[in-house]
């Protein structure tokens, strides 16, 4: 059964996270923290920080990751980066794209975080429940990711794509 959840005060909380924590990596791992505190079916939430053609993973909350660099292009997070766009995969195992984490996640959105047309990193969220993410996770996770967006520049870890 899926969770009812307020949204707007979800994004209060994390914006409040954010700001709270200050400029560059401990605003970004402020930001994971709190997500996947309020939003229970996001088994695994961390940001993916662009190093010129590779994604490399930045502060995460769940299961340890196998994939510490992603290049470009490469599984749903670096199409999400090389696109532009918010990918939503209802099921990971009928996607060709998906890089394995875990055997338990079924479900994966991720979002680039973009400062103007620049791709600086992204969020990548995993749940262990089928078609987890709807409409109003992408706006929310989007809001967030233009939060985050200074901060990352802050962070001083990336190059223009």
């Amino acid at each position: 059964m899926a969770h009812v959840q307020d949204y707007t005060a979800t994004l209060e909380r994390v914006s409040a996270a954010i700001e709270e924590a200050g400029a560059g990596e401990p605003a970004i791992a402020a930001a994971v923290h709190a997500l996947k505190q309020q939003m229970p079916d996001y088994t695994w939430v961390g940001v993916y920080l662009l190093d010129g053609n590779e994604l490399v993973l930045g502060p995460f909350v769940g299961k340890p990751s196998p994939h510490a660099r992603i290049p470009l292009g490469r599984g749903i997070c670096g199409a999400a980066a090389t696109e532009k766009t918010t990918i939503i995969v209802d099921d990971v195992n009928a996607d060709s794209r998906y890089l394995a984490c875990s055997i338990e996640t079924r479900s994966e959105i991720v979002v680039p975080i973009m400062l103007d047309t620049e791709v600086l990193g992204e969020i990548d969220i995993d749940s262990d429940r089928l078609a987890a993410f709807g409409q109003d996770d992408k706006t929310l996770l989007e809001s967030i990711a233009q939060r985050l967006a200074p901060h990352l520049k802050a962070a001083d870890r990336t190059e223009p794509m």
